[in-house]
């Protein structure tokens, strides 16, 4: 469907990756997986030619559609909501206008029966009726409507200006579009930042039993762990392929890079005892075959080079949390609104001292209102805030950011509050952040919006509080980082409260869940993975049960007679015989191309494990063997991939020609 063949891309003369060659068939649903920087995104629009490489080829089949959310930057236009989304039909909108008007033709020349033009109008209308069908054409409103409601709009939102929406809603509008088009390979870089636990659920349910092809960038651990089987790790400018999905790479990653780490240290004695051996006997004439024998040896020796790794190992811990009262904050009756925007009525939320809970329910219900609400920002028209005492809180939201100094260094802006012993390990931490090297020296007035949050975030890492709250805190985290998030916040003694659709993230950190709906709340206790089973994630599918959905009419209703119909068949049944009698011989070649493809990629993989183990180096002879087999699966490889380019490119030209 799609492949690259040694794809490299570069970036003030040092290699964001270099030769990376994969192929991504029917069916499969890979995870692209690496830190911060690695080049996931880059390579995703070199796949979709919004970016040439400066070296390599990318190819697809003529016929496979191909679709891709990009992660931020989409803007709509001052469209509904569902005129915006129904775009993705244009081809059979179009198709509908012209069965209409098709219709309305036989109509008019109904005294034309029996003529031969009016039997190829007749065709003509068989053949469109039958292209519409096999899109689905007259279900299309209820697909529309079935696919923003699990994406968590309302009806009300249908007929709403795209215009009105934010960022982050407008996104939603455009997977929308991708979704309802069903492309052949569907990529999608990030598509969990902007939807919320009940949205992200219904998402990962849609995409399980989606019938293409899926490239999948997200720092959700559970996410692609429910999706993917396949998964790419972009690293230290490689790209790696690994079977199965998140959980299964990162144990199979680590086997790895044991295996390698104990062959480079068992190749390092090796080496040190041959030039040890050398040294004693170099003068020594009764030994000089031996010495020469070994030096030799050496220098045709393929180094183990140690495992490389992008992932810090970081570990952070909050400063001790100032002793509150038992009950650090409470909220008695709270009722908030924005003019006619009733948000909050009449609720009830309380904090105990150590409690670390999860606001959790659909974007707009309220959630991050309460959040800054109880951190004191935010006012309230109804009800009473009780703040308990000696608490002192710490608040992080996306905006946060903009309150950071552009003054001062990212350095200086976490120096100034930082205090004790964690002074010393500032560049540490900042590194858990993505802040490497000389970044730290950057004003951050020329931080893009994604590093400003990173920061803002370590920032408040480092102040003594005993109340934190968290509204999204991952959006822009990868895994490493999360990872040290997450260790701290464990690890935390103080309240917490926290604003995240991120389930892997939340699981292990909190203990309640508040569910917000309808104005109100309500208390379940117990970590996420309690909520999500008593929850069943089924809300959404209530939601549809409950919808009006109106039933789309069909709008042609004119079909052939049925001696037509079998003539059309016959000419169809024709018309696909030719194209196989055309490709098959092609398509045979394609698909034993990809079987030896896949059996050479075996074979790397066999001989690179093999190679890893710490025995091999024991025996000289089967590891010239091992090296020798994966030079020669390397080079089957590169003249595999370039065979697969050149049949798919035949392919489309034969197709072209039969139209």
């Amino acid at each position: 469907m799609i492949a690259t063949n040694v794809v490299s891309v570069q970036f003030g003369g040092e290699y964001l990756f270099r030769d990376v060659s994969f192929m991504i068939r029917p069916g499969d649903r890979v995870g692209l997986v690496g830190a911060n920087g690695a080049g996931k995104s880059t390579l995703m629009k070199i796949l979709m030619r919004l970016q040439a490489p400066e070296s390599g080829q990318v190819q697809t089949s003529r016929h496979a559609v191909v679709a891709y959310l990009p992660q931020e930057g989409v803007v709509l236009s001052d469209a509904s909501v569902r005129d915006e989304v129904m775009k993705a039909f244009s081809e059979a909108k179009e198709l509908e206008q012209e069965i209409i008007e098709t219709t309305e033709e036989v109509a008019r020349r109904a005294d034309e029966a029996g003529t031969p033009e009016y039997h190829s109008l007749l065709d003509d209308l068989g053949e469109l009726q039958h292209r519409f069908e096999a899109m689905n054409g007259f279900a299309l409103e209820g697909e529309v409507e079935k696919i923003l409601m699990g994406l968590g709009f309302e009806v009300k939102d249908f007929d709403r200006s795209c215009a009105t929406f934010s960022g982050g809603w407008q996104m939603r509008i455009e997977l929308a579009k991708l979704l309802l088009r069903q492309p052949d390979l569907l990529m999608l870089d990030e598509p969990t930042n902007h939807l919320d636990i009940e949205s992200l659920t219904w998402l990962e349910n849609f995409l399980q039993n989606y019938q293409g092809a899926i490239l999948l960038i997200s720092h959700d651990r559970a996410f692609l762990d429910a999706i993917t089987n396949r998964t790419f790790e972009l690293s230290m400018r490689r790209l790696t392929t690994y079977a199965g999905n998140y959980s299964r790479y990162l144990a199979e990653r680590d086997a790895r890079r044991e295996q390698q780490q104990a062959a480079y240290e068992n190749q390092k004695k090796m080496i040190e005892e041959t030039q040890d051996f050398i040294e004693r006997f170099r003068y020594k004439a009764s030994k000089a075959a031996q010495v020469q024998s070994r030096v030799k040896m050496l220098e045709k020796l393929d180094r183990i080079e140690p495992p490389e790794s992008d992932e810090e190992s970081v570990h952070f811990r909050f400063p001790p949390a100032p002793r509150s009262g038992r009950v650090v904050v409470e909220m008695q009756g709270l009722g908030k609104w924005y003019g006619d925007n009733h948000v909050l009525d009449n609720v009830d939320v309380a904090v105990e001292r150590g409690e670390k809970i999860a606001f959790l329910g659909r974007n707009g219900e309220g959630k991050s209102t309460m959040s800054r609400i109880i951190a004191g920002i935010e006012s309230f028209q109804q009800g009473n805030r009780v703040i308990g005492h000696n608490v002192s809180i710490g608040y992080f939201a996306q905006h946060q950011a903009e309150d950071l100094d552009p003054r001062k260094t990212v350095l200086q802006t976490l120096d100034e509050v930082a205090t004790g012993d964690i002074r010393l390990k500032l560049r540490t931490l900042l590194g858990a952040f993505l802040f490497h090297g000389d970044d730290v020296f950057k004003y951050v007035g020329v931080l893009s919006g994604g590093e400003k949050s990173r920061l803002a975030l370590a920032k408040l890492l480092l102040e003594p509080v005993n109340l934190l709250i968290f509204d999204e805190p991952t959006n822009h985290l990868d895994m490493a980082s999360k990872k040290v998030l997450k260790e701290a916040l464990i690890n935390f003694d103080g309240s917490i409260i926290m604003v995240s659709h991120d389930r892997d993230f939340l699981n292990g950190i909190v203990g309640k869940c508040v569910e917000f709906r309808n104005r109100k709340t309500k208390e379940m206790l117990g970590g996420i993975e309690d909520y999500l089973r008593r929850r069943q994630t089924g809300s959404i599918d209530d939601v549809f049960r409950k919808s009006a959905t109106k039933q789309p009419e069909a709008t042609a209703t004119s079909a052939p007679p049925a001696g037509d119909r079998k003539e059309q068949k016959r000419l169809e049944a024709e018309a696909r015989n030719r194209r196989y009698a055309a490709t098959k011989d092609l398509k045979k070649k394609i698909e034993k191309t990809e079987q030896d493809i896949a059996k050479n990629e075996e074979v790397r993989t066999h001989c690179e494990d093999q190679l890893a183990l710490p025995e091999i180096y024991g025996n000289p002879t089967k590891m010239r063997d091992l090296q020798a087999q994966l030079a020669e699966a390397n080079r089957k490889l590169s003249d595999l991939y370039a065979a697969w380019e050149r049949a798919a490119s035949e392919m489309e030209k034969v197709e072209r020609e039969l139209g």
